[in-house]
């Protein structure tokens, strides 16, 4: 395994400004923006979820390289633009794992992950009231990123309204209230409303992230993988209809529900 080794960091900071060179760089690397590199990061980061998931390590350790040039390219264009360069990016990060570590740097206890979690959650409050106001945002729910992912960031603004008590008891009440939900989507779908219909397809879209919460899992990865079951299925479904001497295109919906069928229960008899 190799040890870590600062000059193949310092060689990707230089091919990256090789390419943002305007005497000799890539013409496609010049015209880029954060606004254009932007898709590309989030993309990878679920490219490195990916390898994760099917625990492709090789796959991994390709799909962290292709990340971290993703903030070596934001870097060097802020660098740039005058507003900071890759040194600064590391720095702020050395300083706030420091900060969030306590019990690691300083002389606070926390001897459990619980405690641990206590304490970091307590820091990053401090730092989120350091920061400026959010223009129309409450307090509670200031910092909950608009850009990430709709379910991941309704169940952090659900935690957030948790915290100062806005909150279900238990699991009941929001499964009583996905019914409720469920019941007006299907009120205005069949008033043939599609405008009141997406907005009650989003009220219980955000309830089924409440229920993801308190069932403490993650909505985004219990979706991911049933995607993936999706996918698996799929693909044996349409082998047994191949097998069959048939193509998909030529097999009404009654043959391909009668092998989907097949699939799930071959999945069953696996050890």
């Amino acid at each position: 395994m190799s040890q870590p080794d600062l000059s193949s960091l310092a060689r990707l900071l230089a091919i990256m400004a090789k390419l943002r060179d305007p005497d000799g760089g890539c013409p496609w690397d010049l015209e880029q923006t954060f606004s254009t590199i932007a898709p590309y990061t989030i993309e990878e980061a679920y490219e490195v979820d990916d390898a994760i998931a099917r625990n492709d390590m090789a796959a991994l350790k390709d799909e962290l390289g292709d990340l971290l040039l993703q903030v070596v390219f934001h870097a060097r264009m802020a660098e740039e633009a005058g507003h900071f360069g890759f040194g600064d990016v590391a720095a702020a990060i050395s300083d706030k794992m420091v900060r969030r570590h306590p019990h690691v740097f300083g002389t606070v206890v926390a001897d459990h992950p619980e405690a641990v979690s206590g304490n970091w959650e307590a820091i990053k409050a401090a730092e989120r009231a350091a920061r400026p106001a959010e223009a129309g945002v409450s307090e509670v729910l200031a910092g909950v990123t608009a850009g990430l992912p709709a379910l991941s960031r309704a169940v952090k603004l659900q935690n957030r309204a948790a915290r100062v008590g806005f909150d279900w008891p238990d699991k009941l009440p929001v499964l009583a209230k996905i019914r409720e939900e469920l019941q007006e989507l299907e009120d205005e779908i069949v008033a043939g409303d599609a405008e009141a219909a997406r907005e009650e397809f989003g009220d219980f879209l955000f309830v089924i992230a409440n229920l993801a919460r308190h069932l403490k899992l993650d909505p985004e990865e219990a979706l991911r993988a049933a995607n993936r079951k999706f996918i698996n299925r799929f693909n044996k479904m349409e082998e047994i209809i191949k097998s069959e001497g048939k193509e998909l295109s030529e097999t009404d919906l009654n043959a391909m529900d009668k092998a989907w069928d097949q699939a799930k229960r071959s999945e069953r008899r696996r050890p």
